[in-house]
């Protein structure tokens, strides 16, 4: 049988002493965590043990000796370890040893035989396998990617016993929080051993976390209770908040706020991840909208916004009033019904004249409007494109209500013929079933069903005409508001934290490992290096994305299309009743 043995490496120069880890009795595997150096009491170390034991809940035993020969009068100290093995019993008992002035090493792992034959031993072969304790320590590893059936198998052995030696590694922290300068009984050496790593920064910031979280979880619970107020529930501040860009933002951040100074401790690495991300998309939203906000309130481009809207807004009505003299014609040699040209033409021109006059009307308050909306930066750069993509909602409204008036139109004669069709066709919709049903029907019925499909059959294009193009123009709106929400929704989830810690320090995101051969040769226990491998920016964005608000619907292409023929609406916001494809 094979043993694995995995060695630190921070322990590859330590003076000889006692192994202390623990045995994977699955994987046939011991983990080396520490050395334990002379001189040291048997029963100090047994205590030290039993506390890091209850403290990390991990089992930890003394599993062998480690010898290094660095001196000639050393060479004594092998046949007193071996001895060490009657105080402290573990089956199998390890021994490593480094040869003086060599590279090589020396591992054998013994047992006995039997309770009746205590002088008769047997050895295993041991594959020696080091690994950088600190990497392993600070790691998070992935769980592995869908594999074949064929090798679905193996690599959930593999999985479980990579999962089995970082799982020991990490739980066992506090043994590796004793270094050289404390006076305790017991002398160890692994990564921290010449002293714990710590950051005066960092524990500043630990010792300030907690007063500041019970602050902010405070404020952020009489916003909660502001907010829910039964003011805010009277009709119709539910909808409109509902279709508001801005109020589901805002929503969304608070939930956030709320999960990052929580009063709760993470209870798994990937809780903390979360709430790193956050913390850093917040702060990162922050910043931008302090820059925004910086860049408006210089060299006073609020008031050059504000003077160059409303000529925009007027050209805008140009075009579109042109765009109507231009369908109210004959646009592109088409024979348009005239009559109902000719009402549907001096029907938007009226709206277009509504809405020149109410732009007007709002003309002197613009500046001071586009001010506050840019004082809302410093609540970051969502909410800030948020309030743009509802004043956008707000100035192409009258494009809206074109689009509205055109869409139901057409959707009335779409549905008007094909139920004239149907009636040719002996058929009715059965609305209490939800289906179509045989049915028949009398000479009255025929002719004037006749007559309605060959009126909405020549009034059909007229009305098609008028809605491809308020369409068109919606589509253009609806496609600008999309790309100001996936803007949005790429702050929001985005996770910062985890692609800069895959960036700064590869090894914390771990998804596997790999081995490098050390030695290989006959006679002498192969020795491996075990390196950490990082997990794909790809794997690192999906696996931490964070949700993002969702307040816009996510159409197929076939279900947008299918709207689009039929005439239904297209909203900027979720539906209660929407079913996606």
């Amino acid at each position: 049988m094979v043993l694995k043995a995995f060695f630190p490496t921070c322990c590859t120069s330590a003076d000889s002493g006692l192994l202390v880890g623990r045995w994977v009795p699955e994987q046939s595997s011991a983990v080396v965590l520490a050395v334990v150096h002379f001189p040291f009491i048997p029963i100090q170390v047994k205590e030290l043990l039993a506390q890091v034991q209850q403290a990390s809940r991990v089992d930890l035993a003394v599993l062998g000796t480690w010898c290094h020969h660095q001196q000639d009068s050393e060479e004594s100290l092998g046949h007193f370890l071996e001895g060490l093995g009657t105080i402290f019993s573990h089956e199998p008992w390890l021994q490593l040893c480094r040869e003086r002035g060599s590279k090589f090493w020396s591992c054998k792992a013994t047992h006995q035989q039997g309770p009746g034959a205590p002088g008769v031993s047997s050895e295993d072969h041991v594959m020696l396998i080091f690994y950088d304790q600190r990497k392993v320590l600070l790691s998070h590893l992935h769980p592995p990617t869908v594999l074949p059936d064929c090798q679905a198998g193996d690599a959930t052995a593999s999985a479980e016993g990579l999962a089995a030696i970082f799982d020991t590694v990490s739980r066992s922290e506090v043994l590796f929080c004793k270094d050289q300068f404390d006076e305790g009984p017991v002398r160890l050496s692994h990564w921290q051993s010449e002293g714990v790593e710590a950051s005066i920064l960092v524990e500043l910031a630990k010792q300030a976390s907690g007063p500041v979280c019970l602050l902010v979880a405070c404020l952020l619970s009489l916003v909660s209770a502001a907010s829910a107020c039964r003011l805010w529930k009277l009709w119709p501040l539910p909808f409109i908040a509902s279709k508001l860009s801005t109020c589901e933002q805002l929503r969304h951040r608070l939930k956030h706020l709320t999960l990052v100074f929580s009063t709760q401790k993470a209870q798994s690495p990937a809780q903390s991840m979360r709430k790193a991300n956050m913390l850093v998309s917040m702060l990162l939203d922050v910043a931008l909208g302090l820059t925004l906000l910086s860049w408006l309130h210089s060299s006073n481009r609020i008031g050059q916004l504000a003077d160059a809207l409303i000529p925009m807004a007027d050209h805008v009505a140009e075009e579109l009033q042109h765009l109507l003299q231009w369908l109210m014609g004959a646009p592109a040699g088409l024979k348009m019904n005239r009559a109902l040209d000719q009402v549907l033409g001096r029907f938007f021109l009226y709206h277009i004249h509504l809405w020149i006059s109410y732009i007007h009307l709002m003309s002197p308050f613009i500046e001071r409007i586009l001010w506050h909306v840019g004082l809302s930066a410093c609540l970051g750069l969502t909410v800030a494109l948020s309030i743009l993509s509802d004043i956008l909602a707000l100035l192409t409204f009258h494009i809206y209500c074109f689009y509205v008036y055109g869409a139901r139109l057409y959707c009335l004669k779409i549905c008007g013929l094909s139920s004239l069709w149907r009636l040719f066709r002996g058929k009715k919709w059965n609305v209490l079933r939800q289906r179509v049903d045989s049915c028949s029907y009398d000479l009255d019925q025929l002719f004037i069903g006749t007559l309605l499909f060959t009126i909405l059959v020549f009034l059909l294009p007229t009305t098609a005409l008028y809605y491809l193009v308020f369409t068109l123009l919606r589509l253009l709106v609806v496609t600008v508001q999309g790309l100001i929400h996936l803007l949005v929704d790429l702050i929001n989830s985005l996770p910062l934290y985890s692609l800069g810690l895959r960036l700064c320090r590869p090894y914390r995101l771990a998804a596997g490992v790999k081995f490098c051969v050390l030695e290989h040769e006959a006679g002498r226990p192969l020795r491996l290096l075990m390196q950490i491998n990082p997990l794909p920016y790809s794997s690192v964005v999906y696996t931490y994305r964070l949700p993002s608000c969702g307040c816009h619907p996510k159409h197929s292409w076939g279900s947008l299309c299918r709207k689009l023929f039929f005439g239904e609406l297209i909203y900027p916001w979720k539906q209660r009743g929407d079913k996606q494809d």
